[in-house]
């Protein structure tokens, strides 16, 4: 399996309908849980990337072990995001003992960086979630909800999942404040006192607080 490029963030040749992954992966749940769905590949130096699910998209994934470890994983997403090659989704383990780290690495990733976070309770989550973006992806790549052009705004479902996580707002405030903010542009730009026009004061003061901190 050869790079295209001598970049080693640059795209690889993915043969249509499989994905390639990291060698470290051989033999993991997520692995195991891949295979007999879709046609799996390993390779070798893959670093930063985890898995290529197409020449062009790739999943990078942050274990429980990587968040409470430190900020190590920031490199690595860092790397992707600065190749214009490559179209970056992070999938992050969200447990009951990384959960304190994950508002943290939603920060860097979905505003910093600008890219798609997914949370994932397990690597068998995240297997099923891979399959389904090979499954999207093989169907018509373009419609692809999760694989988005670079400066877009966030695909809805990741969009919607990532303004779930903000303190005080839920399923049910989520929608609504999309509404209003249909980015997390617009959201994070937005002042006390629009927020309070939708989800009441107290709430508003948490958004407030979490974009600006």
């Amino acid at each position: 399996m050869e790079r295209t490029n001598a970049d080693d963030t640059g795209p690889i040749h993915v043969p249509f309908g499989y994905v390639v992954a990291s060698e470290k992966w051989r033999g993991s749940e997520l692995a195991q849980g891949l295979q007999g769905k879709i046609k799996l590949l390993f390779e070798d130096c893959l670093t930063p990337v985890d898995f290529y699910l197409s020449s062009r998209s790739c999943v990078l994934y942050i274990t429980e072990a990587d968040l409470v470890a430190g900020n190590g994983y920031r490199k690595r997403l860092v790397r992707v995001r600065n190749s214009s090659n490559l179209q970056g989704i992070i999938l992050v383990e969200k447990t009951q003992m990384s959960e304190q780290y994950f508002p943290a690495v939603q920060k860097f990733t979905v505003l910093d960086l600008g890219m798609v976070l997914l949370p994932v309770a397990s690597q068998m989550e995240a297997s099923r979630l891979i399959i389904q973006l090979v499954q999207e992806q093989t169907k018509e790549p373009s419609k692809n909800p999760f694989v988005r052009k670079k400066c877009t705004v966030l695909s809805e479902p990741s969009l919607l999942r990532t303004v779930q996580q903000i303190p005080g707002v839920g399923k049910v405030k989520a929608p609504l404040l999309l509404q209003k903010f249909p980015s997390i542009q617009e959201l994070s730009n937005a002042s006390i006192h629009e927020l309070e026009q939708v989800v009441g004061q107290a709430v508003a003061q948490q958004i407030h607080t979490f974009f600006t901190q």
